[in-house]
């Protein structure tokens, strides 16, 4: 008959070890709950059950890193378990296999990432290698819940000085301090969101913990060129050493085209002929093909790089590496700014100013939405306010319609004297 006691720190610690064999003293209030002491003199709570008509024993912990206070709590969880005919060893063993968060990342990295555009995947798999690997990348996808997902977003938002390198080579660098970050929190919070969703496909959780994340308020930055803007940045690319980068400057002006799109464009995307550009699904933001009509200016500017381009080249605008298209015109475009004195202006804007020209031109947002390639109404709503104009006009057409006319006015003199 197995000893059974009250087992207590002094009773642990008392203990003698058997020559010759190890033995147990279990507890008196918790069924199979025991101290185990080995002939090694070391010790370690256990637990005695028997469960489908098997004996088993699960070994809690060694002491004295397990107190008899933690064991004896430990102990209490094993056998409700047990009770409700659930093995332990069972459990531990699949908690051993249990997916973490970095098996998550890998399988969202390798089955997902794929199908997004190449600079989204980039941007994608920097955020999960750098800030969500970082802080739970050993745990089980299982142990995510809605606070950690919100103190992460939160560590996000607040940003990080710049450079993150601990011995920045610019003075001002080093100055500078954390510069807050929360549209990268809210991107981080969309592809969390995106990753956990594919995770309960993956039958590896139940439930979302980043469905309903804290939205932070994002601000968009629209900034238009003015017409007197415009004629010093169409002076200013005249007079550009660089004519290459002036022209992908003046497409995205003259189309609103996105700067990507210019840089990767072929010559075999326009048809001259019926005045068209169609843009491969490969280089547009919404992954399909995207045709739109182009004006006799950008026509021209695509038959003068004709004549330009080496024969037998693909690309409109070829770059200085072989084969391949202009990676980057960004130092050119810093250059365009300071001389045409648009400080602070992005190559982006310029699709913003082709569109407000358009509205103000008497374009109606659908017709914007189509030539900017947008795939919701909710995007080009962002210009409605930009429809003063004619709207205006259509007021004042309005207005002259319904306005006062002038009527012949008899003078009394002369009716009376008539009279």
């Amino acid at each position: 008959m197995p000893t059974k006691l009250k087992i207590n720190e002094k009773l642990v610690r008392g203990a003698t070890p058997k020559v010759g064999r190890d033995y147990q003293i279990f507890d008196s209030d918790i069924a199979g709950f025991a101290i185990r002491i080995y002939r090694s003199g070391s010790r370690a709570f256990t637990m005695d059950y028997r469960i489908k008509g098997r004996q088993r024993r699960y070994r809690i912990g060694p002491w004295p890193e397990w107190t008899v206070a933690a064991a004896r709590e430990r102990a209490k969880e094993l056998r409700r378990q047990i009770d409700a005919d659930i093995d332990p060893h069972c459990a531990r063993d699949q908690q051993r296999t249990a997916p973490t968060v970095s098996d998550m990342v890998d399988r969202y990295i390798e089955e997902h990432l794929p199908r997004l555009a190449p600079r989204s995947q980039a941007d994608q798999i920097s955020m999960m290698r750098k800030m969500v690997e970082p802080a739970w990348g050993t745990r089980l996808v299982t142990e995510i819940s809605k606070r950690d997902v919100a103190l992460l977003l939160d560590e996000v938002a607040k940003g990080r000085a710049r450079p993150h390198k601990k011995k920045p080579n610019n003075r001002a660098r080093k100055l500078q301090g954390a510069k807050p970050t929360p549209i990268r929190a809210n991107r981080l919070g969309q592809a969390l969101r995106k990753m956990f969703n594919l995770a309960i496909e993956w039958e590896w959780r139940r439930d979302n913990p980043a469905q309903k994340f804290h939205q932070r308020t994002e601000n968009s930055r629209e900034r238009f060129l003015g017409f007197e803007e415009i004629e010093r940045l169409a002076a200013a690319l005249d007079i550009a050493e660089d004519q290459r980068g002036a022209a992908i400057i003046r497409m995205c002006m003259l189309t609103g085209a996105r700067v990507g799109e210019v840089r990767t464009a072929r010559f075999e995307d326009f048809n001259l002929e019926f005045g068209s550009w169609s843009k491969p699904a490969a280089t547009t933001k919404q992954r399909k093909i995207h045709r739109i009509p182009i004006s006799n200016d950008a026509a021209k500017l695509v038959r003068q790089q004709r004549l330009i381009v080496p024969k037998g080249c693909p690309w409109l605008f070829p770059g200085d590496t072989p084969g391949q298209p202009v990676q980057e015109i960004r130092r050119f475009w810093i250059r365009m700014q300071r001389e045409a004195q648009i400080e602070g202006v992005r190559i982006h804007d310029l699709r913003h100013t082709f569109a407000s020209l358009l509205v103000s031109g008497g374009a109606s947002l659908e017709m914007i939405g189509r030539l900017l390639g947008h795939t919701q109404m909710t995007t080009t709503q962002r210009y409605a306010h930009l429809m003063d104009t004619p709207l205006r006009e259509g007021v004042n057409a309005v207005a002259s319609i319904f306005s006062a006319r002038p009527k012949l006015v008899h003078s009394t003199e002369k009716t009376s004297r008539t009279a």
